[in-house]
């Protein structure tokens, strides 16, 4: 039988408590257990004495009897010096997708065009003025009249 050491919900829709037990690994998470060792409620704020509380020498003895924590579990344990949880690193995770990157290519490559035609109009020397066939068109006008 192995066993865990883990969370089971109680307490009312959208007002979560946990108990932290001992249980068959095989059973459902709300289910038989064989042991409560302590208590989870995160509705109190973080750092309260209340948020947590474990009775340390039954879950070092479930320990020694080879309970496996859920990770969860070995947050708090970590947290009360029980034991020691290494830390998780997947940096490949928050990686941008294959797509994600060609889109952010394809829109700097075309901001730089973009700054390229700018510099190239900007460089470029002004037409020649040319004659204004509007202003002749007014100064006959007044004339007609």
């Amino acid at each position: 039988m192995s066993l865990k050491i883990r969370l089971a919900r109680a307490g009312a829709k959208k007002r979560p408590y946990y108990r932290i037990v001992v249980a068959d690994s095989r059973c459902p998470r709300d289910g038989r257990y064989i042991e409560k060792i302590g208590t989870y409620d995160p509705v109190q704020p973080k750092g309260s004495a209340e948020r947590v509380k474990l009775v340390e020498a039954r879950v070092t003895h479930w320990l020694g009897v080879g309970a496996q924590p859920t990770d969860r579990v070995l947050r708090f344990l970590d947290a009360a010096g029980i034991r020691k949880r290494a830390a998780r690193m997947n940096p490949s995770k928050g990686e941008p997708g294959k797509k994600r990157i060609e889109r952010e290519e394809a829109k700097k490559a075309a901001v730089e065009e973009k700054a390229k035609a700018a510099a190239a109009a900007a460089a470029a020397p002004p037409p020649p003025p040319a004659e204004e066939p509007e202003a002749e068109a007014e100064a006959e006008q007044p004339a007609a009249e």
